[in-house]
């Protein structure tokens, strides 16, 4: 099997909580590597990056139930993170991108608890998870 062919499956096969989580990973992995092209000063590669978790950001506050009472803490959240990496990408400034990956590691490392915790309890009661 190819790695593409490993990495659809693991999407097409991932629970919803397990997707966010990928997402939460991609975001990370953008602001990193439009951190590196900051450094390098390649000017296209970081707006790339930035405009991929930028993207990846803007399906986290999408796809969110607006319905529990958690969504109206985080969608402000992620609207400040998305303007703020706006603003990394035009004044170049990698400490607004660390800013932005701290906090998206924050969500990223909740949200892994979150879906532990639900294993946890789903085994309890004798189910899949």
């Amino acid at each position: 099997m190819s790695i593409q062919a490993y990495q659809n499956n693991s999407v097409e096969t991932a629970s919803p909580g397990e997707l966010t989580l990928m997402l939460y990973n991609g975001c990370i992995k953008f602001i990193k590597a439009a951190g590196k092209a900051m450094e390098q000063k390649d000017i296209e590669s970081k707006n790339t990056n930035i405009q991929k978790a930028q993207r990846i950001i803007q399906e986290l506050m999408v796809t969110m139930d607006q319905n529990t009472d958690i969504s109206a803490q985080v969608l402000p959240l992620y609207d400040y993170m998305n303007r703020r990496l706006i603003e990394a990408n035009t004044k170049n400034d990698p400490a607004i991108l660390d800013e932005v990956e701290g906090l998206v590691v924050e969500f990223r490392d909740t949200w892994k608890q979150v879906i532990l915790q639900t294993r946890k309890s789903q085994y309890a009661q004798g189910g899949n998870a």
